[in-house]
């Protein structure tokens, strides 16, 4: 299920749909509904779309309950895993997705979750994992233009949880059940802690549910101490469109414009920032509210 489709239609909505869809083609703020449009994006973050994890909530309206159902889901998830790969590897990997994104770091560090692993060593462990569907994984793009498939980096990549309900729950799995007031701090937007990795993850979910494959793009600031990064590449036409999610009301973009500098000439005219506040034009920037980045 995706937010701007089977999930509000199993809430019973049927007005969304096509006021997002009207605001993606002609671009507007939407002042007072964009607070309820992003508490009801949230809510979908939380139950996700596992049909399990729905259900539970259209039954219980209670988050407990959603949670334990995605927490069936994900011991389902591991017995496949097993599978796979009797030796843990491909559960353990799957396992640290919510811990790698929260690192910051501009790559899946293999090494960190499997003592000695490399890389390089473990491609085709990566791709059936890539394709029990549990996952998304976007690869690095050594030279973004386009074709950027001939770019890819098969050992730089960074890895999403497909289903972003199922990722919250990994993400706080080491708790018995993940309380209510834990899921009502997410869902009205008080939790403290950064969530930045959460609404990558669900860009990067919504991004493949329209049909793009997934790039990203790193390299390093001039002092060589951090990385600049493009979150996502999209490819339109003969050029290509960088969005960078936030998770927060910031509207700063370093490493856009730098790369907007860098590759002035293969990029499109629009470029994209998504984040939590209403939707906002400035020159070729387009701040885009998290729920509209399904049309990307």
């Amino acid at each position: 299920m995706t937010f701007v489709e089977v999930f509000r239609w199993a809430l019973g909505d049927t007005a969304t749909i096509p006021l997002l869809r009207s605001v993606w083609e002609h671009p507007q703020p939407l002042k007072e509904a964009h607070r309820k449009l992003m508490r009801d994006f949230r809510l979908y973050m939380l139950v996700g779309g596992m049909p399990q994890a729905v259900n539970a909530y259209l039954d219980t309206n209670n988050f407990e309950a959603v949670d334990q159902a995605k927490r069936l889901v994900l011991n389902i998830y591991d017995e496949d895993f097993n599978k796979i790969d009797p030796s843990g590897k491909a559960a353990r990997i799957f396992a640290a997705i919510p811990a790698q994104l929260n690192s910051n770091a501009s790559r899946y560090q293999i090494s960190s979750v499997i003592a000695g692993a490399k890389a390089e060593d473990l491609i085709e462990l990566i791709s059936e994992i890539e394709k029990s569907m549990t996952v998304n994984i976007s690869h690095h793009c050594d030279d973004p233009n386009v074709g950027m498939s001939a770019f890819e980096d098969l050992s730089q990549y960074k890895m999403f949880v497909g289903d972003t309900g199922l990722f919250v729950t990994l993400a706080f799995k080491d708790k018995d059940f993940t309380e209510n007031i834990l899921y009502n701090k997410l869902l009205n937007d008080k939790l403290s802690s950064n969530l930045g990795y959460l609404y990558e993850n669900i860009v990067a979910q919504m991004l493949v549910c329209s049909g793009n494959k997934q790039f990203y793009h790193t390299w390093p600031t001039e002092s060589g101490k951090h990385n600049y990064e493009i979150d996502f590449l999209l490819s339109r036409g003969t050029k290509i469109v960088p969005v960078e999610v936030k998770s927060s009301t910031y509207k700063t973009h370093v490493s856009m414009d730098e790369f907007c500098k860098k590759f002035s000439s293969r990029i499109a005219n629009d470029r994209y920032l998504v984040y939590t506040k209403d939707y906002f034009k400035e020159g070729a920037m387009k701040y885009l509210p998290a729920y509209l980045a399904y049309f990307l």
